[in-house]
């Protein structure tokens, strides 16, 4: 029976064969004119859903309601050069070479090659861009695939004429499908203008997780300085307070001090000592944030320690102006890639409620034997095309659509507020910057008089001038102008590093880092 049955295919398959041409020429035909029809409905479709456009930056041509100074007040020493604001300049891109310290460059190359945080953002980059590569595969370009089937089942004669004929057979196919979306109104692209806003967002994140690198290496070298200035002036405060004590000792055996004035300056002498563990626990922290910073263990004595005379300072501040901030700012631009990720959302769920085009084809040969695929199969081929347009889901579509534009409404008041921020940002820097300078002249001021002070006291309680309690009251006095003005010394450095930090570091002008935060193309309408 089985002779019969293979008989039976034997001239079905001839008759494929006397047919095969004419059939092979008209599916060739009807494929070429299905792909012409989608090319052009795919060129005609469009994007429903709302075209981003950034928000205008605010209407002001200033940060400050009152206007800046040409530059900023003096004082003596390194410290105490006037800076000079100067509006519109460009901001270079290793904007922390202007302190003129190696040692300071030197860490910051290596901290940007080594940490933990600039590696975490580049990762996240590239999954972002490999989800959007992923996604413009599946919209963009038809999925083909190949296919191999093997079933048995039971053959029934009366496809043949020959009703007697029943028989358990093995068929085997093999076939290329090709499917394919058709994006008329645009919910696949606007899905890929999400996808690229994406990217942009992990790019502005990496130069953020840059510029907040290197400022943070900036005011801790900053601090580092000052601490040790703090403590080396303590330190000498209470050698010379000590000295003090050693004479009111010899004085008080000769009669000239009382008791109560020597166990004063002992307390004295023992408070100042008691302010250095705190400062030495300060220097201690900082010097394990910078190695951490750099990426390595706190335990790493490769870190090189920072004083005062290292650093140079700037003396010409570049100021932005407040239409170029708003495409400076790595903030701002990953808030404004968040608001376009929103808007293309609000085209995705309003794409969803359209009907949905899909065009599928298929062609393959069938034998009973799998060494027949190879030799004189019957060919089998499908072409089609699906729509399905949503008539009712329950109100989940428009709800959808609902909450995407909820979505975009709440990202437009963060990037608002983020933009508002970002001006408050560079305005409290340039306010502390005058008035860091006119705090440094004073305190200059105050601590040149506290020494003259302590010295004329000094010399006049040698003499029985003046009682111990004006010498007391001399050194606290120069004692805390002296810590003073090595804070007001630090303050003025790390104000200006905030300031390029404030005015988003210069990244733009870096080729090596930028192109990873450049904008990506907008996807094709």
């Amino acid at each position: 029976m089985i002779d019969d049955v293979n008989h039976g295919f034997s001239r079905s398959r001839s008759h494929w064969h006397s047919r095969s041409a004419s059939r092979r020429h008209a599916a060739c035909e009807t494929v070429t004119r299905a792909a012409w029809v989608t090319v052009l409905i795919a060129l005609s479709g469009c994007m429903v859903g709302p075209d981003y456009h950034t928000p205008a930056p605010p209407a002001t041509g200033t940060y400050t309601s009152t206007p800046l100074p040409d530059q900023t007040a003096s004082a003596p020493g390194a410290s105490g050069v006037p800076q000079q604001f100067v509006a519109g300049q460009d901001i270079p891109a290793q904007w922390w070479t202007l302190f003129h310290c190696e040692p300071l460059d030197a860490l910051i190359r290596e901290a940007l090659a080594n940490s933990p945080n600039v590696a975490a953002a580049q990762a996240a980059l590239r999954q972002a861009g490999e989800n959007l590569r992923a996604q413009m595969g599946t919209t963009l370009y038809p999925s083909v695939d190949a296919t191999a089937n093997a079933t048995r089942e039971k053959f029934n004669g009366v496809t043949f004429g020959e009703p007697q004929l029943t028989e358990l057979l093995n068929l085997y196919n093999a076939s290329v499908s090709v499917s394919y979306n058709l994006d008329v109104f645009g919910g696949g692209r606007r899905e890929l203008e999400s996808l690229r806003s994406q990217v942009d967002y992990q790019g502005f994140q990496l130069q953020a997780a840059y510029l907040a690198l290197s400022a943070n290496i900036v005011t801790a070298a900053i601090k580092e300085a000052s601490l040790r200035e703090q403590i080396e002036a303590t330190a000498r405060i209470a050698d010379d307070e000590d000295a003090q004590l050693r004479i009111m000792r010899q004085q008080l055996e000769l009669g000239g001090v009382s008791r109560p004035a020597v166990l004063a300056q002992e307390t004295l002498v023992a408070q100042t000592r008691a302010t250095l563990p705190p400062l030495h626990q300060s220097l201690d922290q900082t010097r394990h944030q910078l190695a951490v910073l750099a990426g390595k263990p706190p335990s790493d004595t490769d870190v090189p320690e920072f004083r005062m005379s290292m650093f140079t300072l700037p003396q010409a501040l570049p100021v932005s102006v407040p239409s170029s901030l708003v495409r400076q700012r790595p903030d701002i631009l990953a808030a404004d890639a968040t608001l376009h990720q929103a808007s293309a959302q609000v085209g995705v769920a309003t794409a969803n409620m359209y009907p949905q085009l899909t065009l599928s084809a298929s062609y393959g040969p069938e034998a009973l034997t799998p060494a027949g695929l190879l030799k004189y199969a019957d060919m089998i081929w499908s072409i089609g095309a699906g729509i399905t347009q949503p008539i009712f889901h329950g109100g989940q579509l428009s709800a959808q659509k609902r909450a995407a534009e909820a979505a975009f409404d709440e990202a437009n008041a963060q990037y608002r507020q983020t933009v508002l921020l970002a001006f408050q940002n560079v305005a409290d820097t340039l306010r502390a910057l005058e008035h860091d300078a006119t705090g440094l002249s004073a305190q200059t001021q105050a601590w040149r008089a506290a020494s003259d002070s302590l010295d004329l006291t000094r010399g006049q309680f040698r003499i029985g001038g003046v009682s111990y309690l004006a010498l007391l009251d001399a050194q606290r006095q120069y004692q805390q102008t002296v810590v003073n003005l090595a804070q007001a010394q630090a303050t003025r450095y790390a104000d200006t590093a905030a300031l390029f930090q404030a005015l988003g570091g210069g990244w733009w002008n870096d080729t090596a880092t930028s192109q990873a935060a450049q904008p990506t193309p907008a996807t094709p309408k």
